[in-house]
Formats: structure tokens, C-alpha cells, sequence
């Protein structure tokens, strides 16, 4: 567990000027936590299961004729999908976003593949190894406060398009051999985040004065962090949405509770308002 409860809040619940709270989501991509009138809520950490358990990625490198188990898909990239996830809260005020990678666990095991596609064959294999999410539980220490409802978003990203590239000069902020100013190498730039038509457009090093990086002109869809909007190819792609179009593989996969997310959030309750400005 990365996170404990810090110290002033746990003094407050001990006292009762506040109480722990758990609040449990998770399967379909938007949930909101309700805050009531007069109250507000502080986030101190959460716990974090994967989506895409349940079901294994097998690429034998040829035509392996019939599916010998329903959660045996024949396409490494649906894996991939599942290893790149973010979760982000909304408070009305402020906006936090955070990405996670989930590791893929690989299997190079001959019989255990022969076993999961042809129980009993023959059939010789030419490229052999099983792709699958590793969905233990992430845990996280935020800090997050608001007397307004909180959304919270999951999905998952497969693509940052990158937009542009370019060398960075030496300026005050890249210096020489510390960073990659003045090193010639072509970097990232523009990463997209989202919909061809409305990216975010995650511009590096920093949409300040990215003109003087002599890197273009800074796009009106510029944003100084990486975290993606909706969209199901280069965005964010809600993840049951995704289980119900791999159904010739894995039949109801979004009914499988194995194969969606789940978060639960760590907060306490103040039955006051805010006495003062808080980040």
C-alpha cells in the first residue's frame, strides 16, 4: 500500500470532526461521489483494480482453427489496450488526471497454449506465448478536497499520436548536457490526446513560450499535461464499451466482473464547510 491516512485528518476522524469514508466504483466509466450541502470531502488515497482480467491474448504465429476456450482472444493488440488506463476527478474547480500503466504478463509455455486452443491436438506451433493483464491493485496517496459533487472518470488509452518533433535549444530552462537542449536529437513535441479533430494537444516542454523552442506555432488545443479525452481510437475508450465488441472471442465479456475495473476511494467527510482555502 503507497499511501496512509496523513496525520491532521486522522486526528480530526479520532476527534469527530470528521468520518472515514470508502466510496466503491467501478464497470461503467463515469461515476460521481456525492458530496452533501454544508460538507465537504477530503480524498486521501485509492485503491485501483485493472480492467481486462479474465481473459488471456494468444498469437501462435499461423492459423490455429477453432477457439478451444471462450476467454482465449487471438489479438495481442485488445491486450494492449488494457495496459494503458486513467482515472481522473473533476470537483467543479479543478481537474486530476492520473495514467496508469498496467503490466502484461507473458507466457512462452508450448503445452499450455496447445491446451488452451487445440485440447488434445497435434498441431505445431510456430510462435508461442500468452499475453495477460496483471490486475493487482494499485494503490495511490492524493490529496484531494471539494464541497461539490466529484466525477470520476476511468478509461483506457491505446494511441498518443505523435504531431511533432523537434530539437530543443539551450535556453535558461534547457540547459547543456543536463536535458536534451542543444543535444540535436529530434524529441516529442506535440503528443495528441483524443479526437483527430479536437486533441489534447500535450505540448513539450511547455506551451510557454513554445514558439521560442523554435517549434511552431502553439495550437489553440495545447495543454501542459498528458491525459486524454474520449474518443475510441486515440483517446480515452471506456472500458466495458470495449468488452462488449469482443464477443465473437470472449462471449459477455462486459458481464464479467473479472474483466472490468474497479476503484474504491479513501476519503473523510467534514460535515462543515471549508474554514479555509485548501489546494
Amino acid at each position: 500500500m503507497s499511501w496512509q491516512i496523513p496525520q491532521q485528518i486522522e486526528q480530526d476522524i479520532i476527534a469527530g470532526k470528521a468520518q472515514y469514508r470508502t466510496f466503491q466504483t467501478g464497470v461503467g466509466g463515469q461515476s460521481i461521489l456525492p458530496v452533501p450541502n454544508n460538507a465537504y470531502a477530503v480524498i486521501f488515497g485509492y485503491d485501483f483494480s485493472p480492467a481486462g482480467g479474465g481473459f488471456k491474448s494468444v498469437n501462435v504465429g499461423a492459423a490455429f482453427g477453432n477457439v478451444g476456450a471462450p476467454f482465449v482472444l487471438p489479438n495481442q493488440d485488445i491486450v494492449r489496450f488494457f495496459e494503458t488506463q486513467q482515472i481522473s476527478f473533476y470537483t467543479g474547480q479543478d481537474y486530476f488526471p492520473f495514467i496508469h500503466h498496467v503490466d502484461c504478463r507473458t507466457t512462452t509455455s508450448v503445452a499450455q497454449i496447445q491446451n488452451l486452443i487445440q485440447p488434445n491436438s497435434n498441431t505445431v506451433l510456430t510462435l508461442n506465448y500468452i499475453e495477460e493483464i496483471d490486475t493487482t491493485p494499485i494503490s495511490r496517496q492524493v490529496y484531494i478536497t471539494s464541497s461539490n459533487d466529484i466525477t470520476i472518470t476511468h478509461g483506457l488509452i491505446l494511441n498518443t499520436p505523435v504531431a511533432t518533433v523537434g530539437t530543443i535549444p539551450v535556453t535558461n530552462r534547457t540547459p547543456e548536457l543536463l536535458t536534451y537542449g542543444g543535444s540535436g536529437q529530434n524529441i516529442t513535441a506535440q503528443s495528441n490526446f483524443g479526437p483527430a479533430v479536437t486533441p489534447n494537444q500535450f505540448m513539450q516542454p511547455s506551451p510557454k513560450d513554445f514558439q521560442a523552442f523554435g517549434l511552431g506555432l502553439l495550437p489553440n488545443g495545447a495543454v501542459d499535461q498528458a491525459w486524454a479525452r474520449p474518443d475510441l481510437t486515440n483517446g480515452l475508450r471506456e472500458a466495458s464499451n470495449l468488452l462488449q465488441t469482443i464477443g465473437n472471442f470472449f462471449p459477455n465479456a462486459e458481464d464479467s466482473a473479472a474483466a472490468n475495473y474497479f476503484l474504491c476511494l479513501h476519503y473523510a467527510l467534514y460535515t462543515s464547510t471549508i474554514p479555509e482555502q485548501r489546494g
